[in-house]
């Protein structure tokens, strides 16, 4: 995709700083479990009617989504929300999900835009409440396979209204790999052929990566779910990352080191996002981005109410001003991502955008794995037999020694 240089230039701005949020988007950097070890949220009420705005809406986000032109004065979806409502928007930019877990525990913050390895814990611990989705009519038309998922939602209630959602793709020098490859094999058994410039994601939830690649390659171990681990699995997966970590030259975390080091040819194979393979195309960088045969794991974000909010009128406003088509649609050109709304690729400036980015390519989605967070209580059924995200996070110390 092309992509002008002022909007390189603004991209890499945001994206510096999303890199190491979208880890957090993935990942969180400490220990943190969910309260009785899975989804059993306790009972909390959905809004039931919709009454005048507070006035004030104080929200947690991801650099990049909640734009108000600091950044680039083009880029403004902030000003008119709160023109057409009268919500003062505040909006705390959050650096990693465990961060953002715990703003929420303050009961200050309004709503959050939650990614799938922190949903998990905000719904169990009580801190955010289920989504009456009649209040926000742009919901009608959010892509149905993002509706009532295991990371936004509850026996069947939705928690939060999608945002958007994006896949983690194998990358790979095309002038340095070859043939190329299909598989994530080339970054596991193939990794020594690489040594020294294979790159990987940098967070507990990357486990998720060898688990889905056992998952297809290695049916004795039983792995129907790729967060949904029993120590067995897990250690089946944490000796795959190990024996990688060998080939390892930087596991990645910052979006323009990541690129660069593509570019200067330290890194050939590995981990990325459609945006940083776009982003280092843009830049003449000889590389091409796939979705292997075994599909990856990805993430999808979610905009979810504190159920200690001061301005629930408001949070339900912006729910449905960020899920409108346009404003979907800047959000999700302005970030690199597919859009939650399918009526917002009618709005993308660049009309190639959600066929770049897969939108409403549903078998395309089928084979994403989007992050949810690993709890005891098995994601795939079979009882309360799984390893949680402190173990996860306990096993990628031990893996990145």
């Amino acid at each position: 995709m092309s992509l002008p240089a002022r909007r390189r230039s603004s991209l890499r701005t945001v994206i510096t700083t999303a890199a190491a949020l979208l880890v957090a988007a993935g990942c969180g950097g400490t220990a943190a479990t969910t309260s009785g070890g899975g989804p059993n949220p306790p009972q909390r009420s959905a809004l039931q009617s919709l009454g005048p705005g507070e006035g004030r809406l104080n929200l947690i986000a991801w650099a990049g989504y909640a734009e108000d032109g600091t950044n680039d004065r083009n880029v403004d979806w902030v000003h008119p929300f709160e023109q057409q409502t009268g919500c003062k928007v505040n909006t705390k930019t959050a650096g990693t999900s465990d961060e953002m877990v715990s703003l929420m525990k303050t009961g200050q913050y309004d709503a959050v835009s939650a990614s799938g390895d922190a949903t998990l814990r905000l719904i169990a611990a009580g801190d955010v409440a289920p989504v009456n989705t009649g209040l926000v009519p742009n919901y009608a038309d959010v892509f149905e396979n993002l509706k009532n998922q295991p990371w936004n939602s509850v026996n069947g209630r939705m928690y939060g209204i999608p945002h958007g959602r994006g896949a983690n793709l194998l990358m790979y020098r095309t002038d340095k790999v070859i043939p190329a490859p299909d598989s994530w094999r080339a970054v596991f058994e193939d990794a020594p052929a690489y040594a020294g410039h294979v790159t990987a994601y940098d967070s507990p939830i990357s486990i998720a990566d060898a688990a889905l690649y056992l998952m297809k390659t290695r049916p004795d171990l039983g792995i129907k779910n790729p967060y949904a681990l029993d120590p067995a699995q897990l250690k089946a997966a944490v000796d795959l990352l190990k024996a990688q970590r060998k080939a390892v030259g930087e596991y990645w975390s910052d979006y323009q080191k990541a690129e660069n080091s593509f570019k200067t040819g330290d890194t050939v194979i590995g981990t990325t996002w459609q945006v940083i393979a776009n982003m280092a195309q843009a830049d003449r960088t000889p590389v091409q981005a796939v979705l292997p045969k075994e599909g990856a794991t990805g993430w999808s974000d979610t905009w979810m109410v504190s159920a200690k909010a001061a301005h629930p009128n408001c949070a339900y406003r912006w729910m449905d001003w960020i899920v409108s088509p346009k404003t979907n649609a800047q959000v999700a050109e302005w970030f690199g991502e597919a859009p939650a709304n399918a009526k917002a690729c009618d709005q993308t400036s660049d009309k190639s955008f959600c066929t770049v980015f897969h939108a409403t390519d549903d078998a395309y989605w089928e084979n994403v794995h989007s992050w949810t967070t690993p709890v005891k209580n098995c994601l795939d059924g079979r009882g309360t037999s799984c390893t949680d995200y402190a173990a996860w996070t306990a096993a990628w110390t031990e893996i990145k020694g």
